[in-house]
Order: C-alpha cells, then sequence, then structure tokens
C-alpha cells in the first residue's frame, strides 16, 4: 500500500480520539499521563518525513505505560505505529532498534516491579523465589511485539526498495530500447542521405565540371560560375560525408572530422559573394572561450540564412553582425528587398530547423520581415552549453 501525504496525520488523530476517550472515561488529572500522552501521540503526525520523531513517540509510550499503566489501548497504538515508523525509515539497523526496543522494555518491567505494580497473588514474592517468573511475563510479551514489528516494517522497506529498484530497471530497459530505436532511425537516415542526397549533388558537381569543358566559346564569368557551383557542390558532399560519419555512430561521439565554427565564416561568406550574393560582416565585442556546440550552432544559423536570401531574395543586400560578450554570442542577419521577384519555394523549415537548434542549447532565434520588404533573423546563444566541452578560439 502507498504511502498517502494523508495518512500520517489521519492515523494519529485516530489515535488522539482514542486517548481521548481513554482519559475521559477514566477520569484521568494527572500531569504526567497527559504530557506522556501527548508525547506519544502529536510526533507521529510528521513520522514519514523525519521518523526520528516516531523514536521520541515510542519512548513516550514507554514512559506513559511506566508512570500510569491506564491508557493501554491508545499508547499501545503509538507505540507500535512509531516504532514501525522508525524501522521503516532505518533511523537504526533493525538488529539495533530491536535491541533497544527490548531492553527499553525490560526497564519498564523492572519499574513496575520497583513500584510494585504487581501483586499476583496478595502477597509479592522475592524475586528469584516460587512465582517471581511471572513478574517478567510482561518483559516477554513487549519483546515478542518489538521484535514482530521491526521484523514487518523491515519487510515492507525491503518491498519498497525492491519495487523500487524494479521500475528503475524497466525505466533503464526503456531508455535502451528508445536509444537502439534512434541508432536504427539514424542508420537509416544516413542511408538515405548516401543514396539519394549525395548521388544527385555528386552529380551536381560533375556537370557543372563538366560544362567548363564541353560548351565551346564558353565566356570567362559562365565558366568561373560552373567551377563556382561544382565548389560548392563539393563542399556540400563533404558535408554530407561528415554528417554521414555522424549518424552512423552508436554513440554519442563527436565526428572525427572538423565541423566548422565562426573561424570558417569567411570561407562561408566569400562562397556566397562567388555566386552573385552581397554581404558585409560587422563583429563587435571580443570573441569568448565558447562551446564547439555553439560555434557550430552559430556558422549554421548564418549558413542556413545566407542561403534563405540567395532562395528568396535574389539580387538582396545581406548584413552579417556578431555580438560578442562574455556570456552569449548574438547573431543577426538582415537583407534589403530582393532585387526581383523570388519564384515561391520550400515549406520554411529551415527557419524552424535554426529555432530548435538554438533552443536545445539554451538560446532562442527570432525572425520578421522588416517594413522596406527585407528579412531579419536573430539568434541569441549562450557562450557555453550546457554539459559541452569548451572550444578555444585558435589565435588571430
Amino acid at each position: 500500500m502507498p504511502r498517502r501525504p494523508w495518512y500520517p496525520a489521519v492515523s494519529a488523530g485516530a489515535i488522539a480520539a482514542v486517548a481521548v476517550a481513554e482519559i475521559t472515561a477514566g477520569r484521568l488529572t494527572s500531569l504526567t499521563v497527559l504530557v506522556t500522552a501527548a508525547g506519544a501521540v502529536v510526533p507521529l503526525v510528521w513520522r514519514h518525513r523525519r521518523p526520528w520523531l516516531a523514536v521520541c513517540a515510542t519512548a513516550a509510550a514507554l514512559l506513559n505505560f511506566l508512570f500510569r499503566p491506564e491508557l493501554l489501548l491508545s499508547t499501545g497504538l503509538a507505540g507500535v505505529t512509531g516504532l514501525y515508523a522508525a524501522a521503516r525509515g532505518r533511523v537504526l539497523p533493525p538488529i539495533v532498534l530491536t535491541a533497544c526496543g527490548i531492553a527499553a522494555a525490560v526497564l519498564v518491567n523492572l519499574g513496575h516491579i520497583a513500584l510494585g505494580a504487581y501483586d499476583l497473588g496478595g502477597t509479592r514474592p522475592a524475586l528469584g523465589a516460587d512465582g517471581s517468573l511471572s513478574y517478567f511475563a510482561e518483559s516477554l510479551l513487549l519483546a515478542c511485539a518489538i521484535t514482530a514489528t521491526v521484523a514487518l516494517a523491515d519487510a515492507a522497506r525491503s518491498r519498497e526498495e525492491y519495487r523500487r529498484e524494479r521500475e528503475s530497471a524497466q525505466r533503464q530497459l526503456v531508455v535502451m530500447e528508445r536509444r537502439e530505436a534512434a541508432v536504427a532511425e539514424r542508420a537509416l537516415i544516413a542511408r538515405e542521405l548516401h543514396d539519394i542526397v549525395a548521388h544527385a549533388v555528386s552529380v551536381i558537381a560533375v556537370q557543372a565540371e563538366t560544362l567548363t569543358y564541353t560548351i565551346p566559346n564558353l565566356s570567362v564569368d559562365a565558366r568561373d560560375g560552373f567551377q563556382s557551383i561544382a565548389g560548392s557542390a563539393r563542399v556540400s558532399l563533404a558535408e554530407l560525408r561528415g554528417l554521414v560519419d555522424i549518424l552512423r555512430q552508436e554513440d554519442d561521439a563527436a565526428a572525427t572530422s572538423p565541423q566548422p565554427t565562426l573561424e570558417d565564416l569567411t570561407s562561408l561568406l566569400e562562397a556566397h559573394r562567388a555566386v552573385g550574393g552581397m554581404v558585409d560582416l560587422l563583429v563587435t565585442g571580443s570573441r569568448p572561450h565558447t562551446t564547439a556546440a555553439v560555434e557550430l550552432a552559430a556558422y549554421r544559423i548564418i549558413q542556413e540564412t545566407l542561403t534563405n536570401v540567395r532562395r528568396h531574395a535574389p539580387g538582396a543586400h545581406a548584413t552579417c553582425r556578431i555580438d560578442y560578450t562574455p556570456q552569449h554570442i548574438r547573431v543577426h542577419v538582415a537583407n534589403t528587398a530582393p532585387a526581383s521577384p523570388a519564384r515561391p519555394s520550400g515549406s520554411g523549415y529551415g527557419l524552424h530547423g535554426m529555432h530548435e537548434r538554438a533552443v536545445l542549447l539554451g538560446g532562442r532565434l527570432d525572425w520578421r520581415p522588416t517594413p522596406d520588404g527585407g528579412f531579419t533573423v536573430t539568434a541569441l546563444l549562450p557562450a557555453t552549453a550546457p554539459g559541452a566541452t569548451v572550444f578555444t578560439p585558435r589565435p588571430g
């Protein structure tokens, strides 16, 4: 039966009601009885959150039974409940708690004998005489009750721990199954990328390279354009190979090939200019020590934004601004209105992909059109992503 938050208060209230009934029926006015009864019942309200209070309740119940053994039912319930809570909370090892409980029971029995609480035959025999063993029946009864209570509580604690371990093992099994499914899905994606996308990009590279030699009387600008297309296709192939390597890994280790960082931004901007795009770069602040994941995210956001500029705003002038602070990297890319209308294409997944990449690192990304017909993308990334390896920029 699982523990409920309300159960300690309700059970303590029930025991308190029994104690009040016994006090009223017996017309007890002794201050010792009232104080020890309260000390045995009230701490039981918090016995689950603070198990040591259960030990105090059991001790108060034994004292009440020692001085005035008149509240037998309420003190018995309070003592057993407190001892059970202390054993289940592992305040002390079970063997130690049992030994302490039996020792306390023997002391209470000896106190009753010393106070003359027992007179079994009209005349109390001396200790060691015939009939004197009857005085110690109380110790035997209390010892059996204490041992049984501790054993039951320890068994309940063991069952609870076993249930938790089983649930933990089940959760780990589910995680392993999900991880294996993710690995299989990544392998499937890697095969699709290799068989379809990489093949198509390689065809583009070969065709662009071939056209520079097969078309007669090709102008210098056209030849340079075909060479630029072939170069961009080869760069895309290299990145696809790196992505396929990452997807085919069965663990979360980083790929062996280096990932692009903001240090490679110059070549990215040059590639954008080589296909006719116009872009300016503005950097403010000192570049902080950041992580490889943040560097890669900032690079990919700029790359995707410039790709969108070429597709949706041909002839537009783009401005890339990077603001470095010790805590954040702010990337702002804005473009003017397109020089010529662009044919609608795509479904806008690139912006959502950039947003997800920023959110995974603890940052954010916003985009909106400008009143003059342009578009802006702004990303704010933390300098260090949680759990990532710090990336130290190369000098210069």
